[in-house]
């Protein structure tokens, strides 16, 4: 376990900007970069930053450890110097600083949050450790970790965004390409009340999506593989995967469209059910795709 440096003295003082290095740099929505900017001229810096000092060949630097936004507002409107809060620790202390520090004061994209949490990870922190620096609870992080070893970018971030359950995410990485476990995990939470409604909904279309674009959202978080050579066999073995899944998508269709003329038959008994009908309404469930209410009412029943 890495040993922390509890509860250093700090001493506020007036720093230049140009003496101060970002440690842990972040991408920052330029709407809210604005807003810190906007307010910092109209009321002024109502936090100093916190900054740590390091020797430098030009005479003694700093390095940033909370307080990005701040820092990069006094550059933007010209200011040559701001009052920062000075503290004495190790490189790895000021890295967990920051990394801990962001994650508990700052609204995070769902990614951004959890990476900073496998970070800490890899800087030797455990669960425990983890959960009482970030304020999470041990269950999630313990849970986020393992998501995260496993590539589940596309479930990460929508468990971040509160789109599903941890929980559930959790038996769909684990489920693979079990479709079974899945669906009987989708009607567990339902059941349960985890799931109602349009979280429902919100929840399969991240399923459909992961099932039909992987895993990956595409971003940083994820290493990606080195790129092959292009050779006469790397190009037939791309056009032999290309055919089988593009017959696998053929094979898809036509079971979807049995499957839907098995359901709008389906749908024209069930909605004749005044029972029923309102069962849907009070679940707010009382509206389907266009596509889907152009078949069941083709026959002009009324809509």
């Amino acid at each position: 376990m890495i040993s922390g440096n509890e509860h250093r003295p700090l001493e506020l003082r007036m720093i230049p900007l140009e003496r101060i290095d970002v440690l842990n740099p972040r991408e920052r929505n330029s709407r809210v970069f604005e807003q810190i900017v906007g307010n910092i001229q109209s009321i002024g810096l109502k936090k100093p930053i916190i900054v740590t000092p390091r020797p430098g060949s030009d005479g003694e630097r700093y390095l940033l450890i909370c307080g990005e936004g701040r820092f990069k507002a006094f550059k933007t409107i010209g200011q040559r110097e701001i009052p920062a809060m000075v503290t004495e620790v190790d490189d790895e202390s000021a890295f967990i600083m920051s990394l801990t520090e962001n994650i508990a004061r700052r609204k995070f994209s769902p990614l951004e949050l959890l990476a900073g949490i496998e970070q800490l990870r890899d800087q030797g922190y455990d669960k425990k450790i983890i959960a009482e620096k970030t304020g999470l609870s041990q269950e999630y992080v313990h849970g986020v970790l393992y998501l995260l070893k496993n590539g589940e970018e596309r479930l990460l971030t929508a468990v971040g965004s509160g789109r599903i359950p941890l929980h559930l995410a959790i038996v769909i990485a684990g489920a693979g390409s079990d479709d079974k476990t899945v669906q009987t995990a989708l009607q567990d939470a339902y059941e349960s009340g985890k799931l109602r409604g349009s979280q429902l909904i919100q929840a399969r279309r991240v399923i459909e999506r992961r099932r039909a674009q992987g895993r990956s959202m595409g971003g940083s978080m994820t290493s990606r593989k080195p790129r092959e050579d292009v050779t006469t066999s790397s190009l037939v073995r791309n056009y032999q995967r290309e055919v089988e899944r593009q017959k696998l998508l053929i094979r898809k269709s036509e079971t979807a469209q049995r499957n839907l003329l098995f359901i709008v038959g389906a749908l024209r008994q069930l909605l004749a059910d005044e029972n029923f009908t309102t069962l849907l309404r009070a679940e707010g469930l009382d509206t389907m795709p266009q596509y889907l209410a152009d078949r069941v009412w083709a026959r002009g029943s009324g809509t």
